[in-house]
């Protein structure tokens, strides 16, 4: 079953540029990593500090290998010094997808 992880980052204005650069540095590497399968970043409408990733895994243990990975940490090290809030984090199952 696929693991869908939906994570709301909201940053200090002064800090978006710098988690946007980092992001987009890692995003091939992020979304190639082993068992992650979809990668998307939404920015919220009415707040533009205030982003979501959305992430596609092939199960929890695949998610879990990407957070221990020296990728992860490399990210992290680098966004976690820039939020305003601390981060929200849901996993997920996809019951239901209409295109």
């Amino acid at each position: 079953m696929m693991l869908v992880r939906i994570v709301k980052l909201s940053f200090e204005e002064a800090h978006v540029a710098n988690f946007l650069e980092n992001f987009h540095k890692n995003k091939q590497d992020i979304r190639h990593f082993e068992g992650c399968r979809f990668l998307e970043l939404y920015r919220d409408l009415n707040d533009p500090t205030t982003f979501f990733t959305y992430s596609y895994w092939d199960n929890s243990a695949s998610l879990d290998r990407y957070r221990h990975s020296d990728l992860f940490k490399g990210v992290w090290a680098k966004t976690k010094p820039l939020f305003k809030a601390a981060p929200k984090a849901w996993s997920v199952d996809k019951l239901v997808s209409i295109e």
